[in-house]
């Protein structure tokens, strides 16, 4: 992944992060998904299935600071490097974990 679309990604999640207090569901919803297609279009699955864990957790109404801590693991997600399958399933089983707890 080019440094240029590993700092747009992180950008665009940090400033969702700033903006939190003011988006609603839908607003923050549109954001993720930016961030969804850009990360897909990069072939960086583990961000990818992060942001489909987000959605899910929007829709159980999670929100404020439990949104934050999805946020840094989508950031990690960008952050990791790993564009294989492995790290895709890792960040995978780890958003399964914090759904189901």
């Amino acid at each position: 992944m080019a440094d240029g679309v590993r700092l747009e990604l992180v950008s665009r999640i940090d400033a969702i992060g700033r903006h939190l207090p003011h988006l609603g569901p839908a607003d923050l919803a549109t954001e993720l998904e930016q961030v969804r297609r850009l990360a897909a279009a990069e072939g960086i699955g583990a961000a990818v299935a992060v942001v489909h864990a987000l959605d899910s957790a929007l829709a159980r109404g999670e929100r404020g600071p439990l949104i934050r801590g999805w946020l840094a693991i989508l950031r990690d997600a960008v952050d990791c490097g790993m564009p294989d399958a492995r790290a895709c399933e890792t960040f995978a089983a780890a958003c399964s974990v914090r759904l189901t707890a």
